[in-house]
């Protein structure tokens, strides 16, 4: 077997440009100027205001519903995409208004 080959297989290009940008990396960091704390250096900003800091409330409810809607947007574009064309697209279209129904229901329950 060639070295070439093995030098330019995946894993080892992988691991040889990753030692080489490391290296790059750390030489790099030691080069760099050290940087002075300031008082403002970890405040927020806003055009010169100073805006208290506060806690915010985190929660996955409205993202679960933006995934959702996201969700049923996506499989209902594909599935009309790939309805043939015949009688049968009368059931693509009963489709699209289940969907639209239940969007509604997405947005009023939310």
């Amino acid at each position: 077997m060639n070295v070439w080959n093995i030098l330019l297989a995946p894993p080892a290009a992988f691991i040889i440009f990753f030692a080489i940008f490391y290296s790059i990396y750390r030489i790099a960091g030691t080069l760099a100027p050290v940087g002075k704390d300031s008082a403002g250096k970890t405040t927020s900003y806003a055009c010169g205001e100073d805006i208290p800091g506060f806690k915010m409330k985190f929660g996955y409810k409205q993202y679960f519903f933006m995934a959702l809607f996201f969700t049923m947007m996506h499989v209902a574009a594909l599935v009309v995409a790939t309805v043939p064309k015949g009688p049968i697209t009368y059931f693509g279209l009963l489709y699209l208004g289940m969907i639209f129904f239940s969007v509604i229901a997405l947005i009023t329950r939310s």
